[in-house]
C-alpha cells in the first residue's frame, strides 16, 4: 500500500475542509440569508469548528465571497451556454425559465441577492460584490446581441443600459418569486415572453431579409 507523504494529505484535508465551508456558505445565505451567515452556522453547516472559517478565509466576509464566486462561476456557464445555443427566441425563453426555475430552487439566485443587499452597509464589501457582477454584466449584453441578431432591429436604448436592466430585472424576479404567491406570477410572466417570442420568430426571418437588404444598400 502506497501511503501519501503527509505534507499532501494535509493540502488535501485542507482543501476538502475549505470547499465544504463555501457549499456552507452557499447553502447558509441561501436558507437563513447574509445576516444570520455568521460563522458558527456556516461551520456548524459543514461540521467543523468555526475557527476554520478564520483560518482558511481570514474573515466571514471573504468566506461568503467565495460562495459567491462558486455560485456565480458555475451559473455564469450555464447561462453563457443557453445564449450561445438558443436558435431562436423561444427556445431562448424556454431555456431561460428552465435553468432560473432550477436556481431558485437550489436557491443559487438568493445567494446573488442576499450578497448584494447585504453588503450595501459594508463600503469595502459593497464594492466586492459589485466587481463580481461586471460578468453578469457581460452575459446580459450576450443576451441582447443574441436577441438582436434573432430579430434585427434598431436598439431603443444602448446596449450597456440595456444590460443593467436585464440584471435588474433578473434580481428583482427573484425578490418577486420568493414572495408570497410571487413565483406564479414570475412564471406568468415567462408564459408572457414565450407568447410574445413565438410571434417575433414567425416574423423573424422576413424582417431579417429586409434588414439585411436595407443594410447592403446603405453601404453602396
Amino acid at each position: 500500500m502506497v501511503t501519501k507523504p503527509h505534507a499532501e494529505r494535509t493540502t488535501e484535508s485542507a482543501d476538502r475542509t475549505r470547499s465544504a465551508l463555501i457549499d456552507a456558505a452557499v447553502r447558509a445565505l441561501a436558507e437563513v440569508g447574509f445576516a444570520k451567515a455568521s460563522a458558527r452556522e456556516i461551520a456548524g453547516r459543514a461540521g467543523v469548528n468555526q475557527a476554520l472559517v478564520f483560518y482558511h478565509f481570514g474573515t466571514v466576509a471573504d468566506l461568503l465571497l467565495a460562495a459567491l464566486d462558486q455560485v456565480s462561476s458555475a451559473r455564469l456557464q450555464a447561462y453563457t451556454e443557453l445564449i450561445d445555443g438558443a436558435a431562436s427566441l423561444t427556445a431562448l425563453v424556454d431555456s431561460a425559465e428552465a435553468i432560473f426555475v432550477a436556481d431558485l430552487d437550489a436557491g443559487y439566485v438568493a445567494v446573488l441577492v442576499e450578497m448584494v443587499n447585504g453588503a450595501r452597509p459594508d463600503p469595502d464589501l459593497s464594492e466586492q460584490v459589485a466587481a463580481r457582477l461586471q460578468p453578469w454584466l457581460s452575459v446580459a449584453t450576450s443576451a441582447i446581441e443574441r436577441v438582436q441578431r434573432l430579430l434585427p432591429l434598431p436598439a431603443p436604448i444602448p446596449k450597456a443600459e440595456a444590460a443593467h436592466a436585464v440584471v435588474a430585472g433578473f434580481l428583482g424576479l427573484e425578490l418577486l418569486a420568493e414572495s408570497g404567491g410571487g413565483r406564479d406570477a414570475t412564471l406568468a410572466l415567462f408564459a408572457r415572453l414565450r407568447t410574445w417570442a413565438t410571434w417575433a420568430d414567425a416574423l423573424a426571418t422576413p424582417r431579417r431579409i429586409v434588414f439585411g437588404t436595407v443594410h447592403r444598400h446603405g453601404q453602396r
